[in-house]
């Protein structure tokens, strides 16, 4: 089992950059691969990014396709979401989600808290 542990979110006007991180508890943290999915008010949870267990693979949502950069750090036991030209529609909280194959379906076996990222105009 893994715990998961989100931060780096916080407030930002549009063009700006957040780093979120996502830390794992664990030393199994290097057998799963993580993916970052987000929800908006009223709307269902979508998804953003996931990296494979050895960081070869790695998917985006069209919406960040080249604004964002996921990545993670073994020795760390941390996955990173580096967001850049934020935008107002990338407001939400994001969540980390862990699991033994890498998909971009809101399926992962575990789950952080989250972490709520707002991007003013």
């Amino acid at each position: 089992q893994v715990q998961l542990v989100e931060s780096g979110g916080g407030l930002v006007q549009a063009g700006g950059s957040l780093r979120l991180s996502c830390a794992a508890s664990g030393r199994t943290f290097s057998r799963y691969a993580v993916g970052w999915f987000r929800q908006a008010p009223g709307k269902e949870r979508e998804f953003v990014s996931a990296i494979n267990q050895g960081g070869s693979i790695r998917y985006y949502a069209d919406s960040v396709k080249g604004r964002f950069t996921i990545s993670r750090s073994i020795a760390n036991n941390t996955v990173y979401l580096q967001m850049n030209s934020l935008k107002p529609e990338d407001t939400g909280v994001y969540y980390c989600a862990a699991d033994n194959k890498i998909t971009t379906s809101p399926v992962y076996d575990y789950w952080g808290q989250g972490t709520q990222v707002t991007v003013s105009s």
